[in-house]
């Protein structure tokens, strides 16, 4: 490992730019790397099958095959290895194109130098780090991400989707059901990064009221409103050097989505009520339950806002579709909650356990969470039994017996599920006496997509 550790680093440069290539050749030897220049993709590709270098700087606009098609071709034979895009376009679709099909980072000309070495420097850093987990790949397999539990084939997917941008600065996005552990995701990204110093601030943008959410965000000053009765530092700014995890952003409205925007593209806020700028350094996380490809084409979430907050996109998979992680799961649980209620460890009876592979989990790793805690605490001599389990679990609501069961009416083609959500919301709105805030609570959903539907059906 040591003598890994001392060996030079190799940095191949593919770009048809001769005077760039000499002067990165220039300021990457003085930090000490080996430079191997290369002008085409196709040239690339030949003398990786030579030799393979601790990162690759690859610019997109080259001759013959293009950068984009050189990429691909370069993380499929070589996955471990980070390429750093070169590029004058500065398109936000051109990065997230890049990124999708496998780029480490990316870096717009003129190159500013310092900001090549640094991130040429954590490529390297992430390559080795790569290289180690892939020698212990079985350690990897038990370990996985602090706070992350699983060993089935799609999670070890999402840890190869983690390792690839633990250590960048770009804007992650993470879609999923409710319950998957998308702000665990996010809390692991900056654990693992170079920020994990700084701050992990977390807001669910569903919780907050919507006349309340610019002065959460943003801050405000004293006497910005009825109320301000002092300066308030929002979560942007107490995110600062560290990571801001906003959870369910396609609850924001329009308007916040543009000042939203606004922050994101020159890192600077005003507070409500403030007239200075205050300029933060944060790194982005987002999640959504909802699909915002959807979101964006059905023209509630603005496009420009999409490309910018999801860089790098990450879908979590429902329980459901993983089931062998269950047992890992529950086990988990079991400890925490046992110690909590200072037991003895407390086991699960075989019966029980068929019990949590049948049901279909529709909260998710959240819904198991709690059915564990509960079981814990009614056990009786350390055993978990069908009984102490909750009553939906019992019953074994598969997702077969659900088809099974499903009333001829809702089956029936001729249906109109819009005339059954109308009624839902109608009836609801009602039992709460108009209060929307409980009644989005009742409906699952959140008050910005009940005001959509209320104005779809005529409701207001």
């Amino acid at each position: 490992m040591k003598q890994d550790k001392d060996r030079q680093k190799t940095i191949m440069i593919v770009d048809d730019d001769e005077l760039l290539c000499s002067l990165m050749k220039e300021v990457l030897l003085k930090e000490g790397y080996s430079i191997e220049i290369q002008n085409d993709g196709e040239a690339c590709l030949e003398a990786l099958s030579l030799m393979v270098p601790d990162t690759i700087c690859l610019d997109l606009s080259l001759p013959g095959m293009h950068g984009l098609e050189t990429l691909k071709r370069i993380t499929g034979l070589y996955p471990l290895v980070p390429v750093i895009i070169l590029t004058a376009d500065d398109k936000a679709e051109t990065a997230v194109n890049a990124m999708q099909k496998g780029a480490y980072d990316y870096l717009l000309k003129p190159i500013d130098w310092m900001k090549l070495k640094t991130t040429i420097k954590n490529a390297v850093e992430k390559g080795a780090m790569s290289m180690k987990l892939h020698r212990l790949e079985r350690e990897v397999e038990d370990r996985g991400y602090p706070g992350i539990i699983g060993r089935s084939q799609v999670m070890l997917e999402i840890y190869r989707q983690m390792d690839r941008i633990s250590m960048s600065d770009i804007s992650v996005l993470i879609q999923g059901e409710s319950g998957t552990g998308k702000e665990v995701i996010a809390r692991a990204l900056h654990e693992s990064s170079g920020r994990k110093k700084g701050p992990f601030i977390a807001l669910n943008c569903a919780a907050i009221p919507a006349n309340l959410l610019e002065s959460e965000l943003f801050g405000h000053e004293k006497g910005a409103f009825t109320g301000a009765v002092r300066r308030h530092v929002g979560k942007f700014e107490q995110a600062h050097g560290g990571t801001i995890f906003l959870d369910e952003i396609t609850e924001l409205d329009t308007a916040m989505q543009a000042k939203l925007l606004r922050v994101i593209q020159e890192r600077k806020l005003n507070r409500v009520g403030g007239v200075a700028e205050v300029e933060v350094d944060i790194r982005l996380i987002t999640a959504a339950q909802k699909n915002l490809r959807k979101e964006v084409k059905d023209g509630y979430f603005r496009e420009d806002l999409y490309y910018r907050t999801a860089v790098f996109e990450m879908f979590l998979p429902p329980l459901r579709k993983r089931r062998e992680d269950i047992p890992l799961l529950a086990e988990k649980f079991l400890d925490d909650y046992s110690k909590e209620h200072g037991m003895e460890s407390v086991v699960l009876s075989p019966e029980a356990l068929n019990l949590l592979l049948s049901h279909t989990w529709p909260g998710n790793v959240r819904e198991l969470q709690n059915a564990i805690q509960r079981a814990v605490i009614v056990a009786i001599g350390g055993v978990i039994r069908p009984e102490d389990l909750p009553i939906y679990v019992q019953k074994r609501d598969t997702l077969s017996d659900r088809v099974k069961t499903t009333p001829p009416f809702l089956s029936s083609r001729s249906i109109n599920t819009e005339d059954i959500e109308r009624r839902a919301i109608a009836d609801t709105i009602e039992k709460t006496g108009g209060n929307m805030a409980e009644a989005a609570r009742l409906l699952g959903i959140g008050r910005t997509t009940l005001y959509r539907k209320l104005k779809k059906y005529r409701l207001s």
